[in-house]
C-alpha cells in the first residue's frame, strides 16, 4: 500500500488536517493530537499527518518534563498491543499511538509501531518509528541495525549506506555494519547504473586486463606525468569501448584529481548519458562540480572588484559579472534542490533544503511552505523556523517574523551557535519594527555570550554611550 499524501485526503479529513495545524501554531497540542489520531485512524498510510503528529508530542512532551518527572506505565499497554500485531497489525498501530502520545520516545513502543507497522504492509511508518526512537537515542546500534534492515528491503541503498556509516563512526570495530555498508555501496551502483544482469564488477568489461588496470588506478591518487599518464590510457580505452560508463566515470575522476573542473564536468556528464540518467552519484557530482566551478568565478570576480584600480567602467562591468555569477549560483543549487524534492516528496530534509534554496535566490514567498513542512523535521526544524522568520521579514510581515524566531529562541536551551543566529534576526526584526528596547535585549543576551559576534558589540556599548 503505497503512502497518502495531504492531496489524497478526502474533504472532510483535509478539512480537520488544516484545523490540526492551525492549532498546532496556537500550541494547542491536545486538541491537535486529537485530530491527527483521527485522520490517522482512518488513514494510516498518510505519513506527514503521523510525522506532525510525533512532533507535536514531541514538543508536549518534553515542556512537561521540564516541569515534573514522570514514572513510565507504558510497558504493560505496549505488551497488550504487542499480542494484537498478529491478528489486526492496523488495531495494534492505533495502540501504540496512545502510548507514543505521552511517551513519543519510548523504546519499546516505537518497536513496537515498527513490527506492526511491517506486518500490516506500511514500510514507510516502520522507518519512522526508529527514525524517532532514534532522535533521542542516536547512539543505539542495535535499533540502527535494524533501521538499515529496513532500508535494504525497501531498495533504498543510499540510506542503507548512511545508517551504516553512522554506525562505524560510533564503533568501528562493528565488522558487521563495515561489511553490510559496503554491500549497500556496490548493490546501489549496480541498480543505478542498470547492471542488474551481470554477475559482477568485472563482466562489465569486456576485456579483463582492463578491468584489473581500473581497479588498481581507482584506488591511487595520481599527481604530475603519472596522472597525465592515466588519462591517456584511459582515453585510449575510450575509444576502443565508447559506450562503457567505467572508462568515461574512471576519465571524470582522473580530470577533477587534475583539477580541470570544465574536462571533468564533460566526462561525469557523458558517462551520466550513457546511464539515460539513472545515477544519483554522477547526476549529484555533476551539480557539485558546476557550483564549484561557479564558486571559483565568483571568487575570482570578488578579487577583481576589490583589486579594481578606480576605472569606474569596468569596475561597473565586473560587480554585473559577479552579481549574474552569484544568481547562476542560486540558480543552480536551487533547481538541484528541486530534482531531489521531486524524487523524494516526502523527504523533510529536502523540503527544507528547497526552501533555503528558494530564500537565498530571493524567492521568499515561494520558500514559506517548503519551511512551513520542514518545520515538521526535528533535524531541520530550527534552522527551518529561522529561515521562516528570514522570510517574513523580507515580505514586511515583521509580527508573523517574531512570532516565529521567539518560538525557535524558545527551544534552544543554552546560547548556542544556532541560537545566537536566531536571537540576532529576532533583534533586527524588533529593529524594523521600530521596538529598541526589545532589539537591544536580544543584543545584549548574545553580548553576555559572545563579545565577537557580529557587530554585537558595537550596538550595546554605543547605546551606554547614548545615555
Amino acid at each position: 500500500m503505497a503512502v497518502k499524501s495531504e492531496k489524497e485526503l478526502s474533504d472532510d479529513q483535509r478539512a480537520h488536517w488544516l484545523k490540526a495545524v492551525a492549532a498546532i501554531e496556537l500550541r494547542n497540542f491536545g486538541y491537535a493530537i486529537s485530530l491527527l489520531q483521527g485522520i490517522l485512524k482512518q488513514e494510516p498510510q498518510f505519513l506527514t499527518g503521523r510525522q506532525v503528529l510525533r512532533r507535536t508530542e514531541v514538543t508536549r512532551f518534553k515542556a512537561a518534563k521540564k516541569k515534573f518527572f514522570n514514572v513510565s506505565t507504558a510497558s504493560v499497554s505496549v505488551m497488550k498491543a504487542q499480542r494484537e500485531i498478529k491478528k489486526d497489525p492496523k488495531r495494534a498501530v492505533e495502540l501504540i499511538e496512545k502510548i507514543l502520545e505521552d511517551e513519543p520516545y519510548n523504546k519499546q513502543a516505537n518497536l513496537a509501531l515498527k513490527e506492526a507497522a511491517a506486518s500490516a504492509g506500511w514500510p514507510e511508518t516502520a522507518v519512522f518509528a526508529l527514525q524517532t526512537y532514534l532522535e533521542e537515542n542516536s547512539r543505539d546500534t542495535k535499533v540502527m541495525h535494524e533501521l538499515a534492515r529496513l532500508y535494504h528491503d525497501l531498495g533504498d541503498s543510499e540510506r542503507e549506506v548512511e545508517i551504516y556509516n553512522r554506525i562505524s563512526a560510533i564503533d568501528p570495530a562493528d565488522a558487521a555494519a563495515l561489511r553490510l555498508g559496503k554491500d549497500a555501496s556496490a548493490r546501489g551502483s549496480m541498480k543505478s547504473g542498470g547492471w542488474g544482469s551481470a554477475e559482477s564488477y568485472r563482466d562489465l568489461i569486456k576485456d579483463k586486463e582492463a578491468a584489473v588496470s581500473l581497479e588498481q588506478q581507482s584506488r591511487m591518487q595520481l599527481s604530475g606525468e603519472s596522472l597525465s599518464q592515466q588519462i591517456a590510457e584511459s582515453y585510449a580505452m575510450h575509444q576502443a569501448e565508447p559506450q562503457n560508463v567505467d572508462v568515461a566515470r574512471r576519465l571524470g575522476s582522473l580530470s577533477e584529481q587534475k583539477d580541470d573542473l570544465e574536462a571533468a564536468i564533460a566526462w561525469y556528464r557523458y558517462a551520466s548519458d550513457l546511464t539515460q540518467r539513472t545515477d544519483p552519484g554522477l547526476v549529484r557530482k555533476i551539480s557539485d562540480l558546476s557550483v564549484k566551478q561557479t564558486e571559483r568565478e565568483i571568487t575570482a570576480l570578488e578579487e577583481a572588484v576589490a583589486n579594481n584600480a578606480g576605472d569606474s567602467t569596468a569596475l561597473a562591468e565586473k560587480e554585473a559579472a559577479l552579481a549574474a555569477a552569484k544568481k547562476r549560483r542560486a540558480e543552480m543549487l536551487l533547481d538541484e534542490a528541486r530534482k531531489r524534492v521531486e524524487r523524494n516528496p516526502t523527504d523533510l530534509q529536502f523540503r527544507f533544503e528547497l526552501g533555503e534554496n528558494l530564500m537565498n535566490a530571493g524567492h521568499f514567498r515561494e520558500a514559506l511552505p517548503e519551511l512551513q513542512r520542514a518545520r515538521q523535521n526535528p533535524n531541520a526544524r530550527l534552522r527551518a523556523m529561522n529561515a521562516l522568520g528570514l522570510c517574513y521579514r523580507e515580505l514586511s510581515m515583521f509580527d508573523l517574523a517574531a512570532k516565529q524566531l521567539e518560538e525557535a529562541a524558545r527551544e534552544i536551551g543554552s546560547m548556542d551557535a544556532t541560537k545566537k543566529e536566531i536571537v540576532y534576526n529576532l533583534g533586527l526584526v524588533y529593529e524594523q519594527m521600530g521596538d529598541r528596547e526589545k532589539s537591544l535585549s536580544c543584543m545584549k543576551q548574545i553580548y553576555g555570550a559572545d563579545y565577537g559576534y557580529k557587530d554585537v558589540a558595537t550596538r550595546v556599548e554605543s547605546s551606554y554611550a547614548r545615555g
